[in-house]
């Protein structure tokens, strides 16, 4: 779960201020936890909640939603999400936005077959994102995570994607240049998986990421949250990450691991 949340951090500061290059110090003063890693912890939190009846995973998922994110009205919601987060009747409203893939790779360790992933992570996902779009980048992230998860390889995972999800037909280098913000699942995520494929380890995944700009902080989410899964998190961008949560925050993402332990990637 902390793969999600480090790329989010890392990536906050570049989010309207891209920076097209893999030099740059991972964490800076003004890095922040955004809606990105506020949103994966409500899920987790809801796929705890649930954990014996997941019939009530989408009704939980909104609940926690709200209770984990009304605190931080400042954190980044887009607009039409905002009006939800703070609706006493809150309903889907037919998005593919990147928020239905940056908020659910909870799923993809929660989930124990890659059939239960695709149905927690369409739970989670229809309460607000309900377009076939949006429904589409969430379950590939989750998928992409179980995968990784799982133990298959780089080439197997890319395999599946591509056939199921996105035809991925470009190279980091190839798009770095013309690459622009745009919050669409379909435009963030074939990216964020890229930038996964051409990695070496977990912050080089990172660094990729945020390399070609666009909406930086949920791009390096997604992306993180696959890496977590394929390498595991060195222990010292671990730690330094979770610097940027409050207390509330840390207990949601410490009781999830507890449950699901991440991957620590050895240090080279």
């Amino acid at each position: 779960m902390i793969g999600a949340i480090v790329g989010d951090v890392a990536g906050s500061r570049f989010e309207f201020n891209n920076h097209r290059s893999k030099n740059f110090d991972l964490f800076a003063p003004s890095c922040e936890a955004t809606d990105d890693s506020i949103m994966s912890l409500a899920v987790c939190k809801a796929l705890m909640e649930t954990e014996e009846n997941r019939d009530q995973l989408g009704k939980s998922a909104v609940q926690s939603m709200q209770e984990v994110g009304r605190p931080y009205p400042h954190c980044g919601f887009g607009g039409r999400f905002f009006q939800w987060m703070y609706s006493d009747d809150p309903k889907p409203y037919r998005s593919y936005g990147n928020g239905a893939a940056m908020r659910v790779s909870g799923c993809g360790y929660a989930g124990n077959t890659l059939n239960e992933v695709k149905s927690l992570a369409k739970a989670v996902t229809e309460v607000t994102h309900n377009h076939p779009e949006g429904l589409k980048g969430a379950e590939a992230t989750a998928v992409a995570v179980f995968l990784a998860r799982t133990g298959s390889s780089m080439e197997e995972i890319r395999d599946y994607v591509t056939k199921n999800y996105y035809p991925i037909d470009f190279t980091l280098d190839e798009i770095r240049d013309t690459y622009r913000f745009n919050e669409t699942c379909q435009d963030t995520v074939p990216q964020a998986f890229e930038a996964f494929f051409e990695s070496t380890d977990f912050e080089d995944a990172i660094r990729n990421a945020i390399s070609v700009g666009g909406d930086s902080d949920t791009l390096a989410a997604i992306t993180g949250a696959v890496a977590e899964a394929y390498y595991g998190v060195p222990s010292r961008i671990r730690k330094e990450a979770e610097s940027f949560l409050d207390e509330r925050l840390k207990k949601i993402l410490h009781d999830f691991e507890e449950q699901h332990p991440g991957k620590i990637e050895q240090e080279k």
